[in-house]
């Protein structure tokens, strides 16, 4: 995707309403056939970014360009943008097949035509025999995936899709996310998605763009952002991280040491470099990069080794949920593989983790986490 001119950009794209600035000179570029998802809780503006793309909301200043072409005040029904919502928007009174090939109608296609194009689509989605049915007769996924078929078979340049999977239970929602990215990767169809759910944005995106308060806060690949979080609050909001606050003791070529707050606990990240001596910090460790080790083990003690106490334990399928102590009462969380044996309330154990595992963000006010 790198190289080619965008399928999308927009250009310092602004929304207030009243005193409350939605959307605060972002700019963005999607690749053509790039999945691109706006990650962020509510309120953060990703949502009126998307309906200003599709012309759903007037910006107040910036560009919204589609394939070199300017449509910043171009009128929706023009912009040749396929639209998903989160409620589905079906017409109650057609069937499968006449839904979906409503769009093709408006648009004058011949019937010789449009038929094979929407037999075409509804293989594509898997609900060929079911053209002859009403939405009232499908499940929530089947809804879903005639919403998309009707989006997709007009060929949009590019799909927004406005969280289109939230009204789903969760084992739908996560099936539904399989059969949306196989069958954005047969089409190529450039789609940029909204939604506020962390591990759809990580499972579906080729970049993420992370948002808060109508700004972006951080873009690049699902990987970067979770595991190189640029601020504290993409650090937040992606997965569970316990933050430590400290400051910067000493930097050398390999290792950058963190004395803790309260000055009993050292711990050693990789090379940072930009960080001085003296410098305050925030180091994020990751709760599954931390190992759970056993007590003996100490006599093999490395770099962010550390002697500790199960406080509190919980089994949730996939993993063991763990709140362990320090010597120094600090505490972390962690998350184990569910398969290990449990490790029961006030046993001890020892701790550790990759200096590469910590991610160090200049200091200021102190992120949420695991640490108590």
């Amino acid at each position: 995707m790198s190289g080619a001119a965008p399928a999308l950009s927009v250009r310092r794209l602004r929304k207030s309403f009243g005193a409350v600035v939605a959307v605060d000179e972002v700019s963005l570029d999607a690749a053509p056939g790039e999945f691109l998802s706006l990650l962020g809780p509510s309120g953060c503006g990703k949502s009126t970014l998307l309906r200003m793309i599709a012309g759903l909301v007037e910006p107040d200043g910036g560009q919204v360009v589609l394939a070199g072409e300017d449509i910043t005040r171009v009128a929706v029904h023009r912009r040749n943008l396929g639209l998903v919502f989160q409620s589905y928007a079906l017409f109650p009174h057609m069937t499968v097949l006449e839904n979906v090939a409503f769009g093709l109608r408006r648009r004058g296609v011949a019937e010789p035509e449009l038929g094979p194009r929407v037999e075409r689509m509804l293989e594509l989605v898997r609900l060929g025999p079911l053209g002859a049915r009403y939405p009232r007769e499908l499940s929530g996924g089947q809804q879903q995936r005639v919403a998309l078929a009707r989006a997709l078979v007009t060929e949009p340049r590019v799909l927004l899709l406005d969280e289109p999977l939230s009204n789903l239970d969760a084992l739908l929602r996560d099936e539904m996310r399989v059969e949306l990215k196989r069958l954005q990767e047969r089409l190529g169809t450039t789609m940029i998605f909204v939604t506020h759910d962390q591990a759809e944005a990580l499972i579906l995106s080729d970049r993420v763009v992370v948002m808060e308060r109508g700004r972006v806060e951080q873009v690049g690949r699902p990987e970067e952002v979770y595991r190189r979080p640029a601020t504290p609050f993409v650090a937040r909001f992606l997965g569970r991280a316990n933050f430590l606050t400290g400051t910067v003791a000493g930097s050398e070529a390999d290792r950058t040491v963190v004395a803790l707050e309260g000055g009993s606990l050292s711990i050693v990240a990789g090379p940072r470099p930009g960080l001085t001596a003296g410098q305050a910090v925030h180091a994020v460790i990751r709760q599954e990069s931390i190992r759970l080790e056993p007590a003996g083990a100490g006599a093999e003690a490395g770099p962010n080794h550390f002697a500790a106490t199960i406080v509190f334990h919980a089994f949730a399928g996939q993993a063991h949920h763990y709140v362990i102590q320090l010597a120094n009462g600090r505490e972390l969380e962690v998350a184990a593989p569910g398969a290990a044996l449990p490790l029961a309330r006030g046993a001890r154990t020892f701790v550790a983790w990759r200096p590469d595992d910590v991610v160090l963000l200049p200091g200021g006010e102190p992120g949420p986490g695991g640490a108590r």
